[in-house]
């Protein structure tokens, strides 16, 4: 296995690995918000029907006070059994406040509460020049205001004559204290939020209780408005005061009165976040696990490359010299054959044998010899370095030089070049001269490879026979015309 592989191999694991977590962690973030927005839906829908069962109740007690009025025998009778004519099914719940009858001019006339109700006047309270100004209003619920001594909205209707002449309203309170009641008995969160708003946008009640935020008209606020204009549903917003980022939801945008209910996100995704961060902290080990262990392998296939490349190295290397050995040169010489054969090129070879080594090594001995050896294979390598060329210690005393692209006459020159650096080296370790056979063939299908080194090798023994210390040029196999 290579290291890119292997590293391949990790990046994909781990990628793997992340992409399951992450699809995981996803969908258990989109049930978590699910799960709240279905939480805080029936919450709302809860609150939502006790209010508007309650607001429903007092418009049918405020509905049976104006249907009584129109009747003609009701004006005739005296005050108390008018009192318990009209006010004797109306409700009288701690929260509500006494229902209460005013004339076209908003003088109080009837009061639930009492058979001598006090001389007022709300001609210029909200609910009842609403009603005065547009017979269709239906129920009118009020901003909230202070009312019989307590801050309550107020719910009125109006009192229509026969002739649809403006005759009066009839109004009714509920206290800000049911409100408080109901929100007290619910388990909320501490950043929770709980908002009723009246149809026209005015926030009729929140908690936690904000007396600078109840009455204001939030009809400008774009998330209010989708409330408003949209049957239910959820939007995420920052809070008006302490800009929380919550969840928003509502379940009947309909009702006189809309129940709005935030709970903060980071309440929501608390579990999310824990398990989240549980997991991402598994997935990190994972990934460090995963990056050691890629490196130590990596370590590892290197080293044995290493190893590899040392062994290949001993196994086509000459011990002695450095220079590639017979095996290897082989390999090389057949793939350069055949390149050229393609390409249509020249392929050159050099046969270098060393001028009476025997005589040499039996004056000075062997380890002197072997000494020779080096410096004629350095003075070869020294000078065939090009791409493809290879030079190898063929046997003995003996040496190869292939030399792909080069002409006869170039391949000559070049062991000129050897040959008088071998000479030159030499005058120092007893006068070492070499002999050179040089080839040059263009390889056709007709020709094997053996045909260059036989011109070659044939090339060194003229070489020896004229006189050793020179190079010899075979022009090709069958022609062995010698040029020195």
């Amino acid at each position: 296995m290579s290291a890119r592989l292997l590293v391949a191999s990790s990046v994909v694991t781990v990628l793997g690995f992340s992409a399951v977590c992450g699809s995981i962690m996803l969908d258990s973030r989109k049930s978590s918000e699910e799960l709240a927005r279905q939480t805080m839906e029936n919450l709302a829908a809860t609150i939502d029907s006790d209010i508007s069962r309650n607001v429903e109740i007092y418009d049918l007690t405020l509905r049976g006070v104006v249907n009584n009025l129109a009747l003609p025998e009701v004006a005739s009778v005296g005050k108390t059994i008018q009192h318990l004519i009209l006010f004797d099914h109306a409700i009288t719940a701690k929260h509500f406040g006494a229902i209460q009858v005013f004339d076209a001019e908003g003088n109080l006339t009837l009061d639930a509460a009492t058979l001598t109700p006090m001389p007022i006047n709300r001609t210029d309270e909200e609910f009842f020049s609403a009603h005065r100004d547009d017979p269709d209003v239906g129920l009118f619920i009020s901003r909230p205001m202070l009312h019989q001594g307590a801050y309550s909205i107020v719910l009125s209707r109006r009192v229509t004559g026969p002739d649809g002449r403006f005759l009066g309203v009839v109004a009714g309170s509920i206290r800000f204290n049911y409100f408080h009641d109901l929100f007290g008995r619910l388990r909320l969160g501490k950043d929770d939020v709980i908002a009723v708003i009246a149809r026209d946008g005015t926030l009729i009640m929140r908690t936690p209780f904000d007396l600078d935020l109840i009455g204001k008209n939030m009809a400008h606020i774009a998330s209010v408005h989708q409330v408003l204009s949209q049957q239910r549903g959820w939007f995420s917003g920052n809070g008006i005061r302490d800009r929380i980022p919550r969840m928003y939801v509502w379940s009947d945008g309909s009702r006189p009165l809309v129940v709005l209910v935030g709970r903060p996100w980071a309440e929501i995704l608390s579990v999310w976040r824990k398990e989240a961060i549980r997991i991402g902290s598994i997935l990190l080990a994972l990934t460090v696990f995963v990056a050691v262990v890629t490196m130590v392998f990596i370590r590892e296939i290197a080293r044995r490359a290493r190893a590899e490349r040392r062994l290949e190295e001993l196994a086509t290397t000459d011990a002695l010299t450095g220079l590639t050995n017979r095996r290897k040169f082989d390999a090389a010489f057949d793939t350069e054959w055949r390149r050229a054969l393609r390409q249509g090129t020249p392929v050159a070879m050099m046969m270098i044998d060393a001028d009476h080594f025997k005589s040499y090594n039996d004056t000075f001995g062997h380890q002197a010899g072997d000494q020779m050896l080096v410096g004629i294979a350095v003075c070869i390598a020294d000078s065939v370095h090009r791409a493809g060329e290879s030079v190898a210690r063929y046997g003995g005393e003996e040496f190869a030089a292939l030399l792909p692209g080069l002409t006869a006459a170039a391949a000559l020159a070049l062991a000129e070049t050897i040959r008088l650096k071998v000479e030159a080296w030499s005058e120092g370790h007893g006068g070492v001269t070499i002999s050179v056979g040089v080839a040059s063939i263009t390889p056709t299908l007709a020709l094997e490879p053996a045909a260059l080194l036989e011109a070659a090798d044939k090339a060194l023994y003229a070489a020896k026979r004229n006189g050793r210390n020179q190079s010899v040029v075979a022009a090709s196999r069958n022609d062995l015309s010698l040029v020195a």
